[in-house]
């Protein structure tokens, strides 16, 4: 089972969408770690192909996905993301997908491994690097359909991510360095995000202005986040 948890499983649904679904393994706890799911049309079989990334295990996970389809690969976004991935592929008999440049990481996985290119296999998404750097050690691949975009690590929206009024924030550690060139101009219909519930209204406006506040907000930021350690 994934680490930082508080207390036992308890699936909480989120980021409900016409294709796609996500949930909250353990809703108590601080990082509030989110796992996503797609259901990808298949032509052939006429059924869908569902995609997870970057999940954590909880009861009734495998209930979720069959509601969506069949599953057909389980993606890590973040070379920290191991979570689950593994035990939810091995339990549906499919790989876990990773982008061709991420290394390392393939090492941990008990599980079939495949690599994917600029294009994630047959579902529509294209793939990107978020980050690679070896200070602070990162590598983080972006995933965009055209609608949704899959955002694993960089940005969030649980509360130590956001600063004042933001509904999207960039991660902590990247705020004096966000990573704009990457993220900005890509104009999704909603955000999933590896941390906290995604955006589903005016979701480029709330990356864009993530982004755009990361370095002026951080102070406040900062200062929240010490108030919370220190209880006061």
């Amino acid at each position: 089972m994934g680490t930082n948890a508080d207390g036992d499983a308890d699936l909480h649904e989120i980021d409900r969408y016409d294709r796609g679904v996500g949930w909250i393994a353990y809703p108590n706890e601080t990082m509030e770690r989110a796992s996503h799911a797609v259901a990808v049309p298949n032509d052939e079989t006429g059924a869908a192909d569902v995609w997870v990334f970057d999940p954590v295990d909880a009861p009734g996970v495998d209930d979720l996905l069959d509601d969506l389809g069949t599953v057909a690969g389980v993606v890590v976004g973040l070379d920290r993301h191991e979570r689950d991935a593994a035990a939810i592929a091995n339990r549906h008999g499919v790989p876990v997908y990773l982008a061709d440049w991420m290394t390392g990481i393939a090492d941990g996985l008990d599980a079939q491994v495949e690599r994917f290119g600029s294009r994630l296999a047959d579902t529509g998404f294209e793939t990107f690097r978020i980050r690679d750097s070896t200070v602070p050690p990162w590598q983080e691949v972006g995933f965009f359909d055209g609608e949704t975009l899959i955002v694993p690590e960089s940005l969030g929206s649980s509360s130590y991510f956001r600063g004042d009024r933001e509904r999207l924030g960039v991660h902590p550690m990247l705020r004096l360095t966000p990573p704009t060139a990457a993220l900005s101009g890509r104009d999704p219909d909603r955000v999933l995000v590896g941390h906290g519930v995604g955006v589903h209204e005016r979701a480029a406006i709330a990356v864009e202005d993530a982004l755009s506040g990361s370095r002026c907000k951080a102070p406040g930021l900062y200062a929240k986040t010490l108030r919370d350690a220190l209880g006061i």
